[in-house]
């Protein structure tokens, strides 16, 4: 199928079959070759400027129009010749410091030359991606947010992971890179289904999602209430199917019946008026009664097919339920749109205790209300709440410098352990106990307060 990409289409059939990282070449028609490497050939006195501040952009300074750009493009030139006469036809670029027509250069082959470059797909480079291109799709989660994520809910090859997000599959994604096929993650959905768009572009093999469950969260409460229950299950998925073979054999013999009555009333009709029209309306019926039969037939297949994927959905749910039951999850993370106080303390109960939970939000302040709560639940120790702080940097010979534009955050993170709840002490007998671990001379000058 056709991929378009800033602004660019191509096939990627020639591409299959070469390692990542290989550099292909957009020819015409949408094509794939693999690139040469070439050695530039730069001249030996590069012409220079000292600095750049005699140098004003007003747009004038380009002597190639766009419309001669578009017939260069047209006649089938190369994007190397294109940037090259650009930079001929530029009257500022010899004025320019060496480092400035570097860049200059850069960009317009950034522009101009179909150059693509095929890497392997990993957390890093899709995180960067999402947060580049769409970050409302992940709820602005930046990349050094989701890394803090992971560490802090100790993502390791044979966990038993609760995951509650809405950023596309890409918290699932990363949990399940990690993981790397071994463990059992439970994902919890809100709607009608799970949405792991960013999780189909890892390329997982079939062994990573054999020990995916999902769980929706319209039925926590009923799981925890002890009053979940999912609709009756049959034996087999082909026990309905075969009673409805039977009732639609049975109209089969009916339709036939009536089909027969048919035919032979049309026969009678016919012989009456003319033996050719006789044949013409018995061959008619025949085509209707084969068009019937392999309309039946692919209605009996789909309902098959239904029904056997309403089994198997069914069957998933109750494993995934008595998964939940167990209470014996190593972690939680959760990175939604939702309000995440319910969600946390609904979702802790499935949590084993000494276990971390991380709990991320673009806000400060729904955060805020969840750390309250949690401290008067009780049940988790260590809450911190957290928000990193990013710049980036450039890197280079004789210009390394922070970057000019950054990101003005990256979310919050609420991180914590889980403890044992004792839940059988009242806040009377708590009060009573304060009071006894009080020094005696504290009781006794309360003691004669109170006489």
């Amino acid at each position: 199928r056709k991929i378009i990409f800033e602004k660019q289409w191509f096939y990627l059939d020639n591409a299959i079959g070469h390692i990542y990282g290989t550099t292909f070449e957009v020819t015409s028609g949408g094509n794939l070759q693999p690139k040469q490497e070439v050695e530039e050939t730069t001249p030996e006195t590069k012409e220079a400027g000292t600095d750049n501040r005699n140098i004003v952009d007003d747009g004038k300074s380009q002597k190639l129009t766009h419309d001669d750009i578009k017939a260069l493009k047209d006649k089938g030139i190369k994007g190397q010749e294109i940037v090259q006469q650009l930079i001929e036809n530029s009257t500022t670029f010899r004025d320019k410091t060496e480092f400035a027509q570097d860049k200059y250069i850069k960009k317009k082959k950034k522009k101009y030359e179909a150059v693509i470059t095929i890497v392997k797909p990993s957390t890093r480079i899709l995180s960067t991606m999402y947060y580049a291109r769409e970050p409302g799709k992940i709820n602005h989660l930046r990349y050094d947010t989701l890394a803090q994520m992971l560490t802090l809910g100790n993502i390791r090859a044979g966990n038993k992971m609760i995951v509650m997000e809405t950023c596309a599959g890409l918290v699932l994604g990363a949990v399940m890179e990690r993981m790397g096929g071994y463990g059992t993650i439970i994902q919890m959905y809100p709607g009608g289904g799970p949405v792991r768009a960013a999780t189909s572009c890892f390329g997982f093999p079939k062994l990573f999602f054999n020990n995916l469950h999902e769980f929706p969260l319209s039925k926590v409460d009923s799981l925890l209430s002890g009053t979940f229950s999912t609709e009756t299950l049959p034996s087999e998925p082909e026990d309905n199917v075969l009673v409805e073979e039977e009732s639609n054999g049975s109209t089969d013999e009916k339709q036939t019946s009536l089909q027969e009555t048919e035919e032979e009333s049309t026969t009678e009709a016919a012989m009456e008026i003319n033996q050719t029209e006789e044949q013409e309306t018995m061959d008619i019926n025949a085509e209707d009664v084969e068009f019937k039969e392999n309309k039946e037939k692919g209605y009996k297949e789909n309902v098959r097919e239904k029904q056997r994927k309403q089994w198997e959905r069914r069957k998933k749910l109750i494993e995934t339920a008595a998964l939940l039951r167990e209470k014996n999850a190593d972690g939680l993370i959760v990175a939604s749109k939702f309000h995440p106080t319910p969600l946390l303390l609904s979702l802790l109960e499935f949590v084993a205790p000494s276990r971390p939970f991380v709990v991320y939000c673009q806000y400060k302040e729904p955060l805020l209300e969840c750390y309250t709560k949690l401290r008067e639940r009780g049940g988790v120790i260590n809450l911190k709440l957290s928000e990193t702080w990013l710049r980036n940097y450039q890197v280079l010979p004789d210009r390394s410098h922070p970057k000019l534009t950054m990101s003005g955050g990256g979310g919050y993170l609420l991180s914590g352990i889980t403890v044992v709840l004792d839940k059988g002490n009242s806040d009377s007998s708590n009060l009573e106990a304060l009071k006894m671990e009080e020094p005696s001379s504290k009781r006794c000058k309360v003691q004669d307060l109170h006489c």
